[in-house]
Parts: structure tokens; sequence; C-alpha cells
């Protein structure tokens, strides 16, 4: 027995509310992210840890083998400071899973290196692999009750403020979808608030920009139809906010740029980012407005922190380097005072390694065949 069990129907119903709103919480763990990827084949499995945690886990079977392969993406989320409690859940979660026949376990919580997680879920098996999402660390700026505007905007560097200024002159026009319309308190300056009903056609203007970015930093993004109906979804859940750059007067043209945020944790985090190079010459500083509108939103909220995303390497998963395609991100982002946040990273647990490397083969050739997987 491990103590672990299934979620109750009215505990599914709060689910949001433990595992997106409270501090440490992700979107990934929401009922929103468990319905998209159901409808990409997987099994979304809610469970209730021993310690109570909620815990979201997306299952898939091997195809013709039995057994299966299982993920908690960003989770189980981080909300206890003891690294010792946090791998206890994990492991509790991970013999629930063996024991319904999976045979291997990813994990990719967003805990902090310093806390010594790595070590605590390497002594119980995990080993780490490459990540799952785009970044293993982020860069992240620190608000907390009474952040001030004025005194983080005095730390943003002068060239980056110098940029603000100049696509706030060139009277570039940012528009905000988000099902959250906020309050008189939490109005930002300067930004037009759209009907989230039409967000759909600037979303998918928006991939084709960061398509083009994808294909300048050297990384691959998915089926568009997956972003947008993903995107759409967490907007409609409050997960997701956009801010849309276009230019001056009715910006027929399309966006210039865009910004992707997701709340949650007591956060807001940049997910993608984008804008048109032929548009940086008329309208400098596009991406560095929309990241200052950003923060300010993030003060109106009254976040703990304003998570930049990340710049790290991929497969090395370090700092940039000078020369390095993400060097010239690394440094956008530590120009607003950004400070750099070493992450545990992806993990797993193979629980029956001939299963698993057979399934492997397995769900390899049923793609190969056409098959989701």
């Amino acid at each position: 027995m491990t103590g672990v069990r299934a979620a109750t129907a009215e505990e599914v119903a709060d689910w949001d509310m433990a595992t997106v709103e409270r501090r440490g919480g992700h979107v990934l763990q929401s009922l929103a992210w468990a319905e998209h990827r159901r409808a990409t084949g997987w099994q979304p499995v809610h469970l209730v840890a021993p310690d109570g945690a909620f815990v979201l886990v997306l299952t898939r079977r091997w195809p013709l083998l039995g057994g299966g392969s299982a993920y908690i993406p960003r989770g189980p989320i981080p909300d206890v400071e003891d690294a010792a409690q946090m791998a206890g859940r994990l492991a509790a979660i991970a013999d629930h899973l063996a024991a319904s026949g999976i045979d291997v376990v990813a994990s990719d919580a967003e805990v902090p290196a310093e806390t010594g997680y790595p070590a605590a879920i390497g002594a119980i098996g995990f080993r780490r692999i490459e990540e799952i999402q785009p970044s293993r660390h982020r860069m992240a700026i620190p608000l907390g009750e009474g952040a001030d505007e004025a005194a983080l905007h005095a730390l943003v560097a002068k060239s980056t403020r110098a940029r603000i200024r100049a696509a706030e002159a060139a009277s570039i026009v940012v528009r905000r979808f988000d099902a959250r319309a906020p309050g008189p308190s939490e109005s930002v300056d300067r930004v037009v608030d759209m009907p989230i009903a039409e967000a759909r056609p600037s979303l998918d203007a928006f991939f084709d920009l960061e398509v083009a970015t994808a294909d300048r930093r050297g990384f691959a993004l998915g089926p568009k139809s997956l972003f947008l109906d993903w995107w759409e979804a967490a907007l409609r859940a409050g997960h997701l906010v956009y801010l849309e750059a276009r230019a001056p007067a009715d910006g027929a043209d399309g966006p210039i740029g865009g910004l992707v945020l997701y709340r949650h944790g007591r956060r807001l985090s940049t997910v993608q980012s984008a804008d048109r190079l032929d548009a940086r010459g008329p309208y400098p500083g596009v991406l560095h407005l929309l990241r200052w509108r950003a923060i300010q939103q993030a003060i109106a909220e009254r976040c703990d922190e304003m998570d930049l995303g990340g710049a790290d390497v991929a497969g090395a998963r370090r700092r940039p380097n000078q020369g390095e395609p993400m060097h010239g991100l690394y440094e956008h982002k530590a120009s607003f005072g950004a400070r750099w946040i070493e992450l545990s990273g992806a993990h797993e647990l193979v629980l029956r390694p001939r299963r698993y490397a057979a399934g492997r083969v397995a769900a390899r050739l049923g793609r190969m065949a056409g098959r989701p997987s």
C-alpha cells in the first residue's frame, strides 16, 4: 500500500485551486492541460498523495505490449520547502504507478536545485534526463507584497529603458487577451483589452512569428493546431494572458510582436515570445515594451514573481556564453533585473527496464506506422 489514491469527483472539481492557484502551482498540472493532453492520446490520472497533495499524472500504454509510461508535468508542485517531503511524495506516486503496470515515470517539477531535491530523488532511483519542456532553468524578478513599479523600473538597464521609451514614442499598440478582466485597481496603462472570442486569429498570427523565431534559435515547434487549441483552452480557463503588439493606426499588417504568459503559482510566467524582424527598424523595442507591460501586470496582480522564462543551452543546460544563440536572449532578460534560478530539471525512474526498452521500440514503430504514441 502506497497511501496514494484516486481523487474524488469533489476534489477534481477543486483541482486548479490546489495545483495552479497556490504558491508553486503550474498550469501544466491543470484540468485544462489534462483535457488537452487527453485529446492527443494521453490518459490523465488525478491522484492524491499521502500528504494530501494533488498530482496530475499523464499515462500512455505501449502498443500491443501492455505496461506504459507516465509523466508528471511540472509536478508534483513544490508547495512545501522540505526536499525530503517532496521526494517522499514523488516516491509514493511512483510506487502507485508501478503497481498499476507503469514501466517508467518522468517528473520535472520546478524545484530550485539549491534545496537538495536532485540528491533526494536520486536516492530513490530517479536519474536526470534531457528536458521535456523547453528550458531547465529560468530567469525571474522577485516582486512580493508592496512591489514598487518605479523602483523596479530603476533596476532596468538604461539601454532597455530607452527601448521601452522608444516603443512608447512610436505609439505601438499593446492589445491584451485575458479572460480575467482586471478591475480598476489592476489596470495596466496603455493596454487595450480585447474579447477572448477574437483571440484565435491573433494567436494564429503569433504562432507564425514564433516559427520564424524558432528557426533563428535552432529549435522546433509542434503542429500549429495543437498550440492554438491549448492556448485557447488555457485562455478560457484564465490560465493564459496574451499580449500583442501592433503598429499604430489599425495595425492591418498583423502583429509585430507577441508574448504568451501563464498565470499560475502567484506569478506570471513567460511561455513564448516573438517579434517581426522587419519591424525592428521602424518600431524598436517591441519585446522590451511587451515584457515591461507584463511586469506591470504582475505588479498590479500582486504576484510574488515575474518569471521571464528560460535561456539555457539545450543539451548543456547552463547559462549561455557569448556567441551562443541563446546569449542575446539571456542578456535581454537580465537587462530587466531578472536573476538566474538553477532548477532541478527533468528526472526519470525506470521501473521495468526490459519492458521499457521494448515499449520504446513499439511506440517508435507505431509512430512510423502513423498511429498515436
